[in-house]
């Protein structure tokens, strides 16, 4: 008979031991509460904690559109120097005029259109040197200034819409920006059957203003149908949003989100058709002199940059 001490001395070691077997099992994970993105109970409704990225775009005041989807743009990031997106971009090239006696050649060239590393396109308009004068020629003899025409022909044409973009315009004498669309039938319809509709256009002697045009059959070129909007301040002082809201049988135009200016087939002349329900692509262009605008001249200073913070184009969708 063992004893009795031997027993106590025993089960404290028992004891000893089993302390340290459950001391030693690692701790239990616990479970973790739900994040906002499980699934609520079928009791419980759900808190929405962020915009749901198909929200429509906010109308503008007056807008008649609704359900604004944004359905293509180009926000212009990338390294600084970069050249417009090719598969958003093409190019019109060369110095022929234009239909309106301008004076640029336009290229391709990175120092006329290419993005600036800041979220921009800086389209820049160049006095040529004056040792390279005669190594472009243009309809009226050698160049004396090089620009860039942007466009999307080929790559993205559409039918109706909200259609802005955030600029900056340029200045002076002979300067003329603009942002407009054409017909995407016009290689089998011609100027001006398949339509123009110009979003904005300033020519640099009117500081303080910018038109909204469309042309068609029996009313373009001079004969156009628009109308501009003045403020107080040049428009190079700062960037504007210019926009259009593009419909069956109207069209709106928009600075600021001010409404200026409606356009439908009532609003024609007698008789001239309407031609402007049928796809059409962008333009963004810098040109120097014409016949609208004039020509340069001691008070104009080159270069002249329009700096396109973003274009975009809306659309109504099913709600």
């Amino acid at each position: 008979m063992k004893p009795l001490k031997y027993f106590v001395s025993n089960l404290f070691l028992l004891g000893l031991a089993f302390v340290l077997l459950v001391g030693c099992q690692p701790a239990a994970t616990p479970t973790p509460a739900p994040t906002a993105t499980t699934a609520p109970t079928a009791t419980s409704a759900p808190t929405p904690t962020s915009e749901p990225t198909s929200t429509p775009r906010p109308l503008v005041e007056g807008s008649e559109m609704k359900n604004l989807q944004l359905v293509w743009s180009d926000e212009f990031d990338g390294p600084a120097g970069t050249l417009p997106d090719p598969n958003k971009w093409g190019y019109d090239l060369g110095g022929n005029g234009w239909g309106n006696k301008e004076w640029e050649f336009y290229t391709m060239n990175a120092e006329n259109a290419s993005l600036d590393g800041s979220g921009m396109l800086v389209i820049q308009a160049l006095q040529v040197p004056e040792a390279a004068v005669g190594d472009l020629t243009c309809w009226n003899g050698d160049c004396k200034y090089t620009s860039a025409r942007l466009l999307t022909k080929g790559r993205y044409e559409f039918t109706y819409g909200r259609v802005e973009a955030r600029m900056q315009i340029p200045y002076g004498q002979g300067i003329w920006p603009a942002f407009w669309m054409l017909g995407s039938d016009i290689m089998k319809s011609g100027w001006p059957n398949s339509g123009e509709i110009d979003i904005m256009e300033n020519i640099g002697k009117e500081p303080k203003m910018v038109h909204g045009t469309v042309h068609g059959p029996g009313y373009s070129g001079g004969s156009g149908i628009g109308k501009g909007i003045s403020q107080s301040e040049p428009f190079s002082a700062d960037f504007h949003v210019f926009a259009i809201e593009w419909e069956p049988e109207v069209i709106r135009w928009y600075m600021d989100g001010q409404q200026y200016f409606e356009l439908t087939p009532k609003s024609l002349p007698a008789g001239k058709k309407w031609v402007f329900d049928h796809p059409f692509f962008l333009i963004m262009n810098l040109a120097v002199g014409g016949q609208w605008p004039g020509y340069p001249d001691d008070s104009t200073v080159f270069p002249q940059k329009l700096t396109v913070d973003y274009v975009r184009v809306y659309q109504s969708v099913a709600p």
